[in-house]
């Protein structure tokens, strides 16, 4: 037992000092050889946490645990077989467009150090779909992954590139997120109107039936939203039998904060998004009452958070911006929690948890 406690006691100080050094750098690169070093195995394997509080379902799909990456990470595919052995539930990766398209011009990642955030305006920076669409096709098998549908920034018809994308990469993945939520495109939030998005959804359902193998669809939208916007998007996802909805992307607002680069303009991730998030996650769980799941993101850095967005309504959860700061290690931390949760509170599992506290945050 001390072999197996001193190893990982060695493992946490090798990820401390990694963490430390990737902080060192601009942040954009700092991704970027994350990305490598998991391509390339270089990051130290994670047992995978699961029990039987844990595993749970999501649109059909069986998870070991419910802690997926959100998307945005692994824009391109390039990074899944290490994820897939870092201890996550399941993977998003994305967002892909149709074309390759490098994004808005850098420095376009922000650190947020003092509010432990970040706030990005990439703008869908991408390969392209037949690139991801290779890779997505040799992905590790047994690990449950999903594609963000993303729209190129010059395109006349973006409900088009979600539908050219989906045919081309849908095949090879077990979920696709139609994101109408991103801040950094161009009027790409419109897209969450009533009318626009019962037209967009329709054709994009329309589009699954024809694959063979058409993954589940998921919906993902923006925090700042109000309940009548979000009564109308519960309406149009439930009247096109949706299966998920990922609540939320990263906001557009500005709550108080403290680090310097906090008027940089684009999306806010990670804890100064926490409430606004899971208000929003409340509010939906509430409309929908149980009959859409829906994946809780923004904000999450603990196991205490997870349980949080479980108990407002989420099936799942997703994170992505406080591994930058705590690494992967932060991931077993969160599931072993999240399990001593549920069983202080007498859940036998996850999903008996789902909104059971959603009334907290309404």
């Amino acid at each position: 037992m001390n072999i197996f406690r001193d190893r990982d006691l060695i493992m946490s100080r090798i990820e401390k000092i990694g963490v430390a050094l990737l902080r060192r750098l601009e942040p954009e690169m700092a991704h970027d050889v994350a990305i490598r070093g998991l391509s390339y195995g270089l990051f130290p394997k994670q047992k995978l946490i699961t029990s039987d509080r844990l595993r749970t379902s999501l649109a059909g799909l069986e998870l070991p645990n419910p802690i997926g990456l959100a998307a945005g990470f692994d824009k391109n595919a390039n990074a899944l077989n290490g994820l897939s052995k870092v201890g996550f539930g399941f993977a998003e990766i994305g967002a892909a467009t149709p074309r390759p398209q490098q994004g808005n011009p850098k420095p376009r990642l922000f650190r947020l150090n003092e509010d432990f955030g970040v706030i990005n305006r990439l703008g869908f920076n991408n390969d392209g779909m037949d690139g991801i669409g290779r890779r997505l096709m040799r992905r590790p098998n047994g690990f449950v992954v999903g594609l963000n549908l993303g729209a190129n920034k010059d395109s006349k018809d973006r409900v088009s590139d979600f539908i050219e994308v989906l045919k081309n990469c849908g095949p090879y993945v077990d979920f696709a997120t139609v994101n109408v939520s991103s801040p950094n495109t161009e009027s790409l939030r419109d897209l969450q109107s009533k009318v626009r998005l019962n037209d967009l959804l329709g054709r994009v359902m329309k589009a699954r039936e024809h694959l063979p193998n058409g993954p589940s669809l998921f919906l993902k939208i923006a925090p700042d939203l109000c309940f009548e916007e979000l009564t109308d998007i519960a309406d149009v996802a439930l009247l096109h039998s949706v299966d998920a909805i990922i609540a939320t992307n990263t906001t557009v607002g500005r709550p108080e904060l403290n680090s310097a680069n906090r008027n940089q303009h684009g999306g806010l991730s990670g804890r100064p998004l926490f409430d606004k998030s899971t208000r929003v996650l409340a509010q939906l769980s509430t409309i929908l009452k149980g009959r859409i799941p829906l994946v809780g993101v923004g904000g999450i850095s603990s196991a205490f958070d997870a349980y949080t967005k479980i108990c407002a309504g989420a099936s799942a959860v997703q994170l992505y911006t406080a591994l930058t700061y705590e690494g992967f290690s932060l991931l077993g931390r969160i599931a072993s929690g999240l399990d001593e949760y549920l069983a202080r509170e007498g859940f036998e599992n996850v999903r008996d948890a789902v909104g059971s506290n959603a009334d907290k945050w309404l």
